[in-house]
């Protein structure tokens, strides 16, 4: 059963850290639609003359953030003392757990970068679980080629396709996340296998692409998110050569309460983050 498109929402522009220009999608009004899926940022840096420190030393607690790079370099450190350069093509899988203090600064050689951020929630019983650094660097990352010319970066899950099969280096994740960096040529049709039980987003960041939408083919947009419905294959079609990521994962189903850098299950429980990161206890 193909998916059907069921939402699509346009990112925000927007800035943060230290002059990081920003297009965001924020799921936090309607949360239910995509878990357990966040947020994402597509960010740029040190563009267009533009000086930027990226990010400085802030905190999380209550899920995990992904960072993927696209161009330039930053390097990540935290307060476990990891230290991780970020390169282009590459991806960092930091689990904040009950809490953890980093930084994400652009290389000084290279002080433009261009990638993606997508936060994505743990459960209950997993929210106050030990922080945990994972990093990737392009190498570690398999493609799978098409014979239509598609290619499909795989950074989470299995991929399968025409007899060939690859899966991601992203393993031991509590929402079985698929996390795959699509680039499929003009006029082209890939269609991609999902497990029916994940939710399924498409963020389309060049060119045009559409989907199914009631037997109807609906255009996505640059910086725009698709929410498709369940079923088992996500069918997408380029009206032009375009780029997009497609984002897969086991819904959670519980309550979320988020404040800034904090995302729990409770009030009490982001009350209880807020009084750790400012008596100095959150890690």
């Amino acid at each position: 059963m193909n998916r059907q498109l069921i939402g699509l929402y346009a990112a925000r522009a927007t800035a943060d850290g230290d002059g990081v220009d920003i297009h965001r999608i924020s799921t936090q009004q309607r949360y239910a639609q995509f878990d357990p899926f966040l947020m994402l940022d597509e960010f740029k840096g040190g563009f267009d003359g533009k000086q930027t420190r990226g990010f400085p030393e802030h905190p999380h607690r209550g899920f995990e953030t992904v960072t993927y790079m696209l161009d330039g370099a930053i390097e990540h450190r935290d307060h476990l003392g990891n230290v991780g350069r970020l390169v282009s093509g590459g991806v960092q899988w930091m689990t904040a757990g009950r809490g953890v203090l980093h930084s994400e600064l652009p290389i000084a050689e290279q002080n433009y970068f261009h990638g993606f951020q997508i936060w994505v929630n743990l459960p209950a019983d997993e929210k106050m679980t030990d922080p945990k650094y994972r990093e990737f660097g392009p190498e570690d990352i398999p493609v799978l080629s098409l014979a239509n010319g598609t290619d499909v970066k795989v950074i989470a899950g299995t991929f399968t396709q025409e007899g060939q099969s690859v899966t991601g280096p992203v393993k031991d994740v509590a929402t079985r996340p698929d996390y795959w960096d699509v680039h499929l040529p003009q006029s082209e049709t890939v269609s991609l296998p999902v497990a029916n039980d994940k939710r399924v987003l498409v963020y389309v960041y060049e060119g045009e692409v559409h989907g199914s939408q009631d037997g109807a083919h609906q255009q996505i947009g640059s910086k725009q998110m698709a929410v498709f419905s369940p079923g088992d294959v996500l069918q997408i079609e380029a009206n032009e050569s375009s780029k997009f990521l497609v984002l897969a994962a086991q819904p959670i189903g519980e309550p979320v309460v988020s404040w800034g850098p904090f995302v729990m299950n409770t009030r009490d429980e982001i009350e209880q983050a807020i009084q750790d990161y400012n008596n100095g206890v959150l890690v």
